[in-house]
Formats: structure tokens, C-alpha cells, sequence
């Protein structure tokens, strides 16, 4: 099995700021993944052609299962709003995470994270980005349990605050709620976190340390493949970990294989 996670920037290319679905679809095709988290997600945004990006990217990968899960409503950088329900912003375009596998899945669960309460600095990527002060946005985990050869397996993706602190509040409240779906669970997805840090806050083991951002030259891992401990002897050695250099993003795709 193999397991990748992605921050996408949308599908943006940095050297040219351009997003082009075929460049998303050459992105997500070479990781050629069983499972496939993504973060920074759009569908209907008018930047990324009104596409649905996570539909997109199962297509690449011939994959049976996907499902989004927004964030916010509307464009970020432009006029946001949090969503009041699952349904809500259904017309509208949204920004969020996404959740594509090859194997069936049995249940979806989506858990809804509250944003910080102060701005933060964030690095903007761009000619006109750098360190700037921003408000955070809501966060929202997307967990499903897959049905594999070697029985149920819950995995997960998220995408937590930039805000230090707030983040590892998140990541708590993340893990508390996966403990109640079948084990053995997984959560893969930008943390915003060291790996370090990730692995203290949750006990739970990092199944690949390489750094991850930013792309050109990486320094730091903030996205994270973590496995539960418990029931963990079931699932498949790792066997290989690799963080390709890709068309799109600001970030380097994080592949796990296991078995």
C-alpha cells in the first residue's frame, strides 16, 4: 500500500503562479497512490477553472473513492465565511481539504476544528507574499475507514492553523477524535508541525521523517504520515519513503509505502 499526502496550493505552479489542471493530474499521477491526502484544496474556485481538484486527482490516480471536505466558503484571501453544517456553501465555492483511496470506503467522518483567536505571521509564497499577519480560518478533519486486504483501516487527513500553540491544540482534539473509529488508524496531512513536536503532542509513530518545505530546497517537515500505536503490528512495514520534487506547490508530496 502506498500513502501520500499533499499540500496542493491549489494546483499553483511557482514558477509561473499559473494553475493548470493538466499539471495537477501529471502531479498526483506520479505519486501513484493507493491513499491520497490533500490539503489546500479548491472546488468551484475561479482561480483553478471551477473545478472540483479532489475528483480531479482521483480521476489521476484511477481511484474509486474521494470526497472533499471544506473548510471555508468562498476565496481565501477575499471575502470567507465558516461553514454552519456539512451541506452548507453547497452552490459556492470552497476551499478545504480532500481524501481520495483506491480501496472501498466503509464510513466517512468529518470533525470541525475552531481557528485561532489572534492573527499570527504566515509566509505568503509569491513575488508579493513573505511574512504577513493573518487571521485564521477553521480547520476540518476528513477520517475514512477503508476496507484493505488486511481488514479495516481508518485514515485521515488534515491541514492545521499556522498559529504555534493553537496547532497543537488541534492535533490533540484530532487524535482524541480518531480514537474512535477502528484501529489501526493513520493521519496523514500538513500539521504545521515539526516532526518532533508531532510525534510528543500525539505517541503516535511518524512513518516517514523527511523535510517536506519548502519545495526547491526543504528544511522542515510540517507534512506527517502517523500511525496510531495501537494496533500498529498490523499494518505492513515501511519499505519506502520518498518526497518527489513536483510541478505544483510550495510543498514536497510526503509518499509512505508499507509492505
Amino acid at each position: 500500500m502506498r500513502l501520500a499526502t499533499f499540500n496542493l496550493l491549489h494546483g499553483r505552479s511557482l514558477t509561473d503562479g499559473l494553475v493548470e489542471p493538466p499539471r495537477l493530474t501529471a502531479a498526483v499521477a506520479a505519486l501513484a497512490a493507493d491513499v491520497l491526502a490533500l490539503q489546500e484544496v479548491d472546488l468551484g474556485q475561479g482561480r483553478s477553472g471551477y473545478l472540483d481538484q479532489t475528483a480531479l486527482a482521483a480521476d489521476a490516480l484511477a481511484a474509486g473513492e474521494h470526497r472533499f471536505a471544506a473548510a471555508v466558503v468562498g476565496e481565501p484571501g477575499g471575502a470567507v465565511r465558516p461553514l454552519t453544517h456539512d451541506d452548507d456553501g453547497q452552490d459556492e465555492p470552497r476551499f478545504g481539504i480532500g481524501l481520495v483511496s483506491r480501496h472501498p470506503v466503509i464510513s466517512w467522518r468529518v470533525i470541525r476544528l475552531k481557528p485561532a483567536p489572534v492573527r499570527a505571521p504566515s509566509y505568503v509564497p509569491g513575488a508579493r507574499g513573505g511574512l504577513v499577519l493573518l487571521r485564521d480560518e477553521p480547520r476540518v478533519v476528513l477520517a475514512a475507514v477503508l476496507r484493505t486486504p488486511r481488514g479495516p483501516l481508518t485514515v485521515a487527513t488534515t491541514h492545521l492553523s499556522f498559529v504555534p500553540g493553537w496547532n497543537a491544540r488541534q492535533l490533540r482534539q484530532t487524535v482524541r477524535a480518531l480514537r474512535a473509529l477502528p484501529a489501526p488508524r493513520i493521519l496523514l496531512g500538513d500539521l504545521n508541525l515539526p516532526a518532533g513536536a508531532a510525534r510528543l503532542l500525539t505517541g503516535w509513530r511518524p512513518l516517514g521523517r523527511r523535510p517536506t518545505f519548502p519545495a526547491g530546497r526543504p528544511r522542515i517537515q510540517l507534512d506527517h504520515v502517523l500511525a496510531d500505536p495501537q494496533d500498529r503490528h498490523r499494518l505492513p512495514p515501511v519499505t519506502a519513503v520518498r518526497t518527489p520534487l513536483s510541478v505544483i506547490s510550495d510543498h514536497r508530496p510526503l509518499v509512505v509505502d508499507l509492505g
